[in-house]
């Protein structure tokens, strides 16, 4: 009986198969909204609660017109500079636009940790991943079948 030798000159590369960078901004800013939703519902890294503010400081912003709890909007400029900055085809980075902010967001971070997803904010940017997946599937096929990128 005769072998057969089958030799495989290229491989599977699958990096690919990155997203576009609009596709990326738009992922990016579907992360940045769910973070800020989660700031504005006074909720920390975890989905839980926000940690207290100082009763001085809470007595303070009550008697300004803002709420006692935890939520980083008091003049509303920390979340509404809070934004993507930089995209690449791989990669989308959020930070506040002012140097100002910049500070601010720092002195918050070492309170409590705010600039990162919660378990929540990832389920959310991974099911538009997906979506964002699915939209790409079809003209993937039609790209392959007609033999590479088509404008």
């Amino acid at each position: 009986m005769a072998t057969v030798r089958v030799y495989q000159k290229r491989q599977l590369r699958l990096d690919l198969l990155n997203f576009k960078q609009r596709q990326m901004y738009d992922l990016g800013t579907a992360g940045v909204d769910t973070v800020k939703a989660r700031l504005a519902a006074a909720q920390g890294p975890e989905d839980s609660a926000a940690k207290p503010l100082t009763v001085r400081y809470a007595k303070w912003k009550s008697r300004q017109g803002g709420s006692n709890r935890r939520n980083l909007s008091f003049s509303g400029d920390l979340l509404r500079n809070f934004q993507v900055r930089t995209v690449s085809e791989g990669r989308a980075k959020a930070n506040l636009s002012t140097r100002k902010d910049r500070i601010k967001g720092r002195a918050n971070q070492a309170i409590q940790p705010w600039m990162v997803f919660s378990p929540l904010n990832r389920q959310a940017v991974l099911e538009k991943a997906q979506k964002t997946v699915e939209e790409m599937k079809s003209r993937l096929l039609i790209e392959r079948k007609l033999g590479g990128k088509q404008l």
